[in-house]
């Protein structure tokens, strides 16, 4: 029937291949009528009034009709259900699909299209970088299994042939019932369930009006029946079902009913039940077959109990560790090591117990019982267990000092009074007594303790200590005189340094004189005649480094004593009084100073200094009259006394004391002193005779000829300061400071050409120079000549490989995006120049790092604190960005560094305008010129 009914509605293959008319399907020719051949006449409507046209009539565009809608699909209805409607977008399909799609439609849609298009390229930047970063976060929480093992196989290339010939072979790791399985076993049906289930009569074995057929259709099953009603294969499935619902409970939880087994989480959990140990599986198990063998091999050997708990411990078996523990207790009842062991693995109230059996067994181990006070909680019970503990073991000075440490200070003073008796050698405990003894009971205490400890020091230091405290001074040099003395004759070793570290904890502790005592007497013994002096100085310069003043103090007063002619001994005396002592202190010392040694220029000068910086002018110049005495044709005190009275604008003494100068020691420096003085007046001609007299007599003076040719630059004579450069530089060629002038005088009267010459004529002149380059470089940059002046930057770098200066400048050379790496360079390079450094701090300001900047400033005025460029751009990053507290601070700082040198420091700080300017001041005009870091500036 089947092939009948599909042999009757398969049609005609003449049907299927005949041709089909190429007009089927096509839209009507434009202006076609229907009928009109056959005489049709057309209607006339209100929006089309006349006759219809014939086919052959004339098209009119007003007449065409309308394109159709491209569809999506071929239905005509609309889907204007509400499933199918958005409040924001309406219907899903078009209401205005069935209407006229004219050119507007048209060009409406290609505009919105561009739009779309034009939104769509706006967005995509950040569209494709939201996405770069959402994969490298899905990449890093997710790493492939390769990117995990990529660490291992770069490891792999350091392999050595041997250690890979080592490799094991890899075998089947599966049990043995696994490697050989057995044959698949048939267990028959006993003969009752077989006689049983007999009957007379063939059935099948599936019901047929269940709707399933048999294996063999049509056919029925000989022999054994199986009947019909007992077997039920809908029973089976659910019994099937049962059994695999009572597996999946097994791993289902017991709240949720969602499964443990979370394929995402698997390897997180199973690595949750691993304990955490970090090492191989197979390395523990060798490591406790070991343990457990030497155990075996010696159960009475305590470490072997220890490890193999602790072992335990490690891989997360801690049940297993205290059995182990315990059972080392039961086998090493005397070991205190096992005990303590037992009492850290069991918990607290375990471990009293532990440690009380400990102590029965171990009574005189103080250990024990001061892990048994440890794990009371109790202050009283702390107490209690000590007291129980001195019972046992009065001679433990440990026991004594820890129950002492818990006792009040009268229950303390008892303490140590027992605690003296039971142990008489024990230092700390008479001292201790001593200390919470009135001064009469004190001075008794340590005459016992010197008694039961002969050989001791510190008995003898803290009874100088008492003697001190209670205003006798006069007994403590004699107490540390009779110490010396006391334990030389009991044959003890004095070692220097223990005695000197000794003073310096006294000087700490407050005992003043007792440390200048101990120095006193010490300082001097076990050293050599030769070497003395030197040890000295060192000595004082270790304690001074560690904050032991009046123990460097007491040094230098002993070596002064010894040395008082030693110029370097009353330098070095006075530096540190400068820096560490009083005003009085110093200006006493330095009274001392010029009085043993008055050919020293510097200790006169320092006194004068000291007089000017606290405000007595008339002391000063009463000093400076009397170094005249002493020294009289010394440049140093002439100059000291102009810059004296001229400070305090007394010019007309300064000149007298330059033109006696002058003709008593007409020196280069007297002669550019008198020179600066007039031009720092406005004297001009005058400077200018006084510089011309100068030359005359020092020629090869450089600094001469650079105010010589300044001053020509100040009244506008380019030309023959131009003509003083180039003299100067024939006179002094290595003064690099002419080299620059020249250069720059060249450059700004519009000789490029000329400036260049120069520059490399200086380079020939002063090889292997790095300001030289540096000028050369910032020459062709501030002629717009950057290749060129990268190249002279590298043709820099191979003569001068470390030049900070140089690199620091080639970072600003690069471009913004390569100036990283290459900062990195010159780090590597030159690591402690402060240049670099410098320019690294301004290029974390350039990005924003403020703090990081901070960072880097401090390291660079840590690095070089002489550096004035970097205080001052330290100073100006503060007052952009910083508090007044951290602008105040930076100042400070300078002030106490004193700088003196930097490109733009000098150049402000020398500039005639600013001769009376001090550092705050200079810092300010620095920092307010400094322009603010840009990427795009590369010279600063």
């Amino acid at each position: 029937m089947a092939n009948q009914w599909r042999q009757m509605t398969a049609p005609p293959a003449a049907l299927l291949n005949k041709n089909k008319k190429n007009f089927i399907g096509m839209p009507a020719p434009l202006g076609y009528v229907a009928g009109v051949g056959r005489g049709a006449t057309g209607f006339t409507t209100r929006s089309d009034i006349g006759p219809a046209r014939d086919a052959n009539d004339v098209s009119d565009d007003r007449h065409a009709p309308p394109n159709k809608r491209k569809k999506k699909d071929d239905d005509d209805d609309e889907d204007l259900n509400d499933a199918n409607y958005d409040e924001f977008n309406g219907y899903g399909g078009s209401l205005c699909s069935k209407d006229p799609y004219d050119k507007d439609d048209e060009e409406a849609d290609a505009i919105y299209d561009e739009i779309d298009k034009r939104m769509d390229e706006k967005r995509r930047e950040y569209r494709e970088t939201r996405l770069k970063a959402e994969l490298e976060n899905y990449r890093q929480e997710r790493p492939k299994i390769q990117q995990m093992f990529t660490d291992l196989k770069r490891e792999l290339a350091g392999v050595s042939d041997n250690e890979w010939s080592s490799i094991p072979e890899v075998g089947d790791a599966r049990n043995r019932k696994q490697r050989n399985p057995r044959a698949e076993r048939f267990t028959p049906l006993p003969d009752s369930v077989l006689s049983h289930n007999l009957g007379g009569e063939n059935v099948t074995t599936i019901d047929p009006g269940s709707g399933l057929a048999s294996m063999m259709p049509g056919t029925n099953t000989p022999g054994m029946l199986t009947p019909s009603g007992d077997l039920d294969l809908r029973k089976i499935g659910q019994a099937r079902n049962t059994l695999m619902g009572m597996r999946l409970n097994q791993v289902s939880d017991a709240v949720g009913g969602q499964t443990v087994v979370d394929p995402k989480g698997y390897l997180t959990d199973l690595q949750s039940m691993i304990p955490q140990y970090g090492g191989d599986i197979n390395d523990v198990k060798k490591a406790r077959l070991l343990l457990k063998s030497v155990r075996e091999t010696n159960p009475n050997h305590p470490p072997a109990w220890i490890a193999s708990a602790r072992l335990e411990e490690v891989t997360g078996k801690i049940q297993s560790a205290r059995n182990l523990v315990m059972k080392g207790c039961e086998m090493c009842p005397k070991s205190e090591d096992v005990w303590l062991e037992a009492a850290r693995l069991q918990p607290p109230d375990m471990a009293r117990a532990v440690i009380a059996q400990a102590v029965q067994t171990l009574p005189l181990s103080p250990r024990l019982w001061i892990k048994a006070a440890d794990l009371e909680l109790e202050l009283k019970a702390k107490k209690r267990v000590y007291r129980k503990a001195l019972e046992q073991i009065p001679n433990s000075e440990l026991l004594w000092k820890l129950a002492v440490e818990l006792e009040e200070e009268e229950d303390a003073k008892i303490l140590l009074s027992r605690a003296v008796e039971c142990c008489p050698t024990s230092v700390d405990l008479w001292l201790a007594l001593a200390r919470l003894e009135v001064y009469e009971n004190a001075r008794k205490v340590l005459n016992k303790a010197r008694e039961n400890n002969p050989k001791d020091r510190q008995i003898w230091i803290t009874a100088a200590k008492l003697e001190e405290a209670n205003g006798k001074m006069d007994l403590v040099g004699k107490i540390i005189e009779r110490a010396i003395s006391t334990l030389k004759a009991n044959m003890v070793d004095i070692n220097r340094d223990f005695w000197i570290k000794d003073g310096m904890e006294a000087e700490h502790a407050g005992a003043v004189l007792t440390c200048q005592s101990i120095i006193k007497h010490i300082v001097g013994y076990g050293v050599e005649d030769e070497d003395r002096k030197h040890a000295w100085m060192e000595d004082a310069d270790s304690c001074a480094s560690q904050g032991a003043y009046e123990c460097a103090r007491a040094i230098y007063s002993h070596a002064l004593s010894v040395y008082p002619k030693k110029k370097s001994v009353w330098l070095a005396a006075a530096h540190f009084e400068r820096s560490h002592g009083s005003r009085e202190s110093l200006e006493s010392l330095l009274q001392q100073a010029v009085t043993h040694c008055p050919q020293e220029e510097t200790l006169w000068l320092m006194g004068a200094k000291s007089k000017w910086l606290a405000g007595d002018v008339p002391a000063a110049r009463s000093i400076l009259a009397l170094a005249f005495k002493a020294n009289p044709n010394s440049e140093e005190i002439w100059l000291a006394a102009v810059k004296l009275e001229s400070e305090n604008n007394e010019y007309e003494r300064a000149r007298r004391l330059l033109a006696k100068a002058r003709s008593q020691a007409a020196t280069a420096k007297v002669m550019m002193k008198s020179a600066h003085l007039e031009w720092a007046l406005g004297n001009l001609e005058v400077a200018s005779n006084l510089l011309d007299e100068g030359l005359k007599e020092v020629g090869d003076f450089a600094k001469l000829w650079m105010m010589k040719g300044q001053i020509m630059e100040q009244q506008g004579k380019l030309e023959n300061a131009w003509e003083v450069y180039r003299d100067a530089v024939k006179r002094c060629c290595s003064s690099i400071p002419l080299w620059r002038l020249l250069s720059v005088l060249e450059e700004k009267q519009g000789r490029l050409v000329t400036a260049r010459a120069t520059l490399e004529k200086s380079r020939v002149r002063n090889p292997m120079n790095d300001e030289l380059w540096l000028l050369a470089i910032r020459l062709e940059l501030r002629a717009g000549q950057r290749e060129v002046s990268r190249a002279l930057m590298a043709r820099a770098l191979q003569e001068c490989p470390s030049s900070g200066i140089l690199w620091a400048q080639a970072i600003f050379l690069e471009d913004p995006a390569q100036r990283k790496s290459r900062s990195v360079d010159a780090l590597k390079r030159c690591q402690d120049d402060a240049h670099v450094v410098l320019t690294v701090a301004k290029m974390f300001w350039m990005e924003g790092k403020k703090n990081k900047a901070r960072e880097w400033f401090n390291k660079t005025v840590k690095i070089d604190p002489d550096l004035g460029d970097a205080w001052a751009w330290y100073y100006k990053m503060e007052v952009l960005f910083g508090s007044k507290e951290q602008q105040n601070e930076v100042e400070k700082r300078c002030i106490a560094a004193d700088p003196h040198h930097g490109e733009h420091w000098c150049t402000t700080a020398k500039d005639i305008t600013n001769w009376r300017k001090k550092t705050p001041e200079i810092l300010h005009l620095v920092a307010d010129k400094l322009p603010i870091p840009v990427m795009s500036r590369e010279v600063y």
